[in-house]
């Protein structure tokens, strides 16, 4: 069992820039009561999906679940640290707006139909881990996704409160089985968690901070971003039904993988889970969830659309970060596993 590792506050991460180091120094002292202290750092510098202000934006969030060890956690509402998280989330909000273009007529159904056709010649991470990957790379994806996986459910529970009728109901019976459905030793995080002891890596609740790339922390930053602003809930619905939608496709790819390389049991039946249960919840988030929310407030559709669509565009971000590393015989993390 493996309980203690996902329930521990994590330490601080290292400053990678200026930034990153802004916010790290802010954290420091003790959380001021009653007056405003801004934290100074040249945001416009950086780029936005940079380590510096991915970093930087992680830690932000980070104070919204289970903050730092030795840091105070009356900096959560702090407006000095709300205020530096707005400039960031507005840069890398911008720029996934600009990336992702127009999308002036398009439907959350056609959307969610198009991402359940799979294509016939993938050349992702799971395709690759497939057919030729080794098991370090497997290892080295276990850690990016590790700064989800051990979280899994809670960025998309913010959406929660924001939703009524059926929407809210089926969103929460989806979310229901994230958690292990009452029992604790079936949540998700618990699960990856035995993936990561099994596979001889850290369970420790984000003990790779320092080790993974801007682009599995964006991918991470940007369920939180939709999750916690309520003028965001259809991305964050659109996000979430993306998720579900590609899930169990990617994880029946990954078992494969796992099974070729003759990986633990407790890999495998991380990714059966998945399998089996977002088969199930990709219908229910299609129909349920996205069909009433939109049905219900329709002039959230584009904005479902926007979160599909960003989905696609930050896991590309993070496949291509892969893929490029591998292709070229390196690690894909900041620091290579022992």
């Amino acid at each position: 069992m493996t309980y203690a590792a996902t329930n521990l506050e994590p330490a601080l991460p290292t400053a990678v820039g200026p930034v990153s180091g802004a916010i790290l120094e802010h954290l420091s002292g003790r959380a001021p009561r009653r007056f405003y202290v801004p934290v100074e750092a040249p945001v416009g510098d950086s780029h936005p999906c940079g380590l510096d202000v991915q970093l930087a934006l992680y830690i932000c969030y980070e104070l919204h679940y289970r903050g730092f060890a030795g840091v105070d956690s009356r900096w959560e509402w702090d407006p000095g640290v709300l205020q530096f998280r707005g400039r960031l989330e507005q840069t890398f909000l911008n720029l996934m707006r600009d990336e992702i273009g127009d999308i002036a007529g398009v439907t959350a159904a056609d959307e969610l139909a198009r991402l359940s056709v799979e294509p016939a010649d993938g050349d992702g991470p799971s395709y690759h881990l497939g057919d030729t990957g080794t098991w370090q790379q497997m290892r080295e994806y276990f850690v990016h996704r590790s700064v989800y996986h051990l979280k899994e459910g809670d960025p998309h529970a913010w959406a929660i409160p924001r939703l009524t009728g059926t929407a809210k109901a089926a969103f929460v019976a989806v979310e229901f089985d994230e958690f292990g459905g009452g029992r604790a030793d079936h949540g998700h995080q618990h699960l990856f968690a035995e993936l990561l002891a099994a596979a001889d890596l850290d369970p420790t609740y984000l003990h790779y901070l320092d080790d993974v790339t801007a682009e599995a922390l964006a991918a991470v930053n940007l369920m939180s971003m939709f999750g916690l602003h309520r003028d965001l809930r259809g991305a964050a619905v659109g996000h979430f039904a993306a998720t579900e939608t590609t899930s169990s496709p990617g994880s029946r790819r990954l078992v494969d993988a796992l099974t070729r390389m003759g990986a633990p049991e407790p890999c495998l039946r991380f990714y059966r889970e998945h399998v089996e249960a977002d088969a199930v919840h990709e219908q229910v988030v299609k129909t349920d969830v996205v069909g009433d929310l939109v049905s219900r407030e329709p002039q959230l559709e584009s904005d479902v659309v926007l979160g599909i669509r960003a989905f696609e565009w930050i896991e590309d971000r993070l496949a291509e970060h892969l893929m490029t590393c591998w292709r070229d015989g390196r690690s894909s993390l900041r620091r290579g596993l022992d």
